[in-house]
């Protein structure tokens, strides 16, 4: 597990420290949390855009491109 060292202004320290007093959690208890959250949903706006994406420009892509090859489990080229 890595570890992160962050350095906050003395006011935006209290602030968390009674964030995380009212949900009952230490500060980094409350750090990790909001931190796992916003990665996650970064995660999850780039597979919501890529989708879109590949919906979008798919069609023209492999027209351009030809269509991705298929692949055997073994990761080999069906083909």
């Amino acid at each position: 597990m890595r570890q992160l060292n962050v350095r906050l202004d003395d006011e935006v320290a209290v602030g968390l420290e009674q964030r995380a007093a009212a949900m009952g959690m230490t500060l980094p208890e409350y750090a990790r949390k909001v931190l796992t959250e916003d990665a996650d949903e970064q995660r999850a706006r780039f597979l919501t855009a890529a989708a879109h994406f590949a919906q979008h420009w798919g069609p023209a892509f492999e027209a351009e491109f030809g269509p991705y090859p298929v692949r055997e489990k073994d990761g080999r080229s069906a083909a």
